[in-house]
């Protein structure tokens, strides 16, 4: 079975803000992949279905970014799941270009509460991960203020696709593995080691 995570705020406030990026991305593989659910269990929303044959289980935590390694951690308890081969998350990335995707099989949090708190509760940093680059903040920006902030402008509609193709991405992996994935969708040159 495949846990594909997608991190985000739960509240209508945050579904258009660049830390939504996993959230919106876990919506359209749902959509594409007529995923069953949702239901809220382990303090996420929760839905189950099969890619490729495969038992697949869709989860966005209801935690808030910075507590959703609680709801990881229940979830890959409970089904019994090796996060480092069987778990993808997918979250947003302030040093990609917004717009491009990163996939890695492993790596620390860099500055990314929502998988620093999914590190702390799994005890390791090796599970697969899919970075929805949004963008850098701009100079004499809060970080805070920009990933809580609604995307606008070209923004949006570069991170609107980027989303759909992560969405193909995740699919891919569970078919064709991460390797392959890696090759046809990792996008963008990374600009620090995260």
């Amino acid at each position: 079975m495949y846990v594909i995570v997608g991190l985000g705020n739960p509240g209508r406030e945050y579904a258009e803000t660049r830390h939504n990026a996993g959230f919106r991305t876990v919506d359209a593989f749902i959509e594409e992949h007529h995923i069953d659910g949702p239901q809220v269990k382990f303090r996420a929303m929760i839905g189950k279905g099969t890619v490729g044959g495969e038992k697949v289980l869709c989860v966005k935590p209801l935690t808030y970014m910075n507590l959703s390694g609680e709801a990881v951690r229940a979830v890959c308890d409970f089904y019994k799941v090796d996060p480092t081969k069987e778990l993808i998350v997918i979250c947003d990335d302030i040093a990609i270009p917004a717009g491009h995707l990163r996939i890695r099989k492993k790596g620390s949090a860099g500055s990314h509460n929502g998988l620093e708190n999914i590190i702390l509760h799994l005890g390791t940093q090796d599970f697969i991960r899919i970075r929805v680059g949004v963008g850098d903040k701009p100079e004499g920006w809060d970080l805070a203020d920009h990933v809580l902030a609604k995307i606008t402008g070209p923004d949006k509609t570069a991170i609107e696709e980027a989303e759909k193709t992560a969405a193909k991405a995740a699919a891919s992996i569970i078919t064709d593995g991460v390797d392959k994935a890696m090759n046809r969708y990792n996008t963008a040159k990374e600009r620090r080691n995260v």
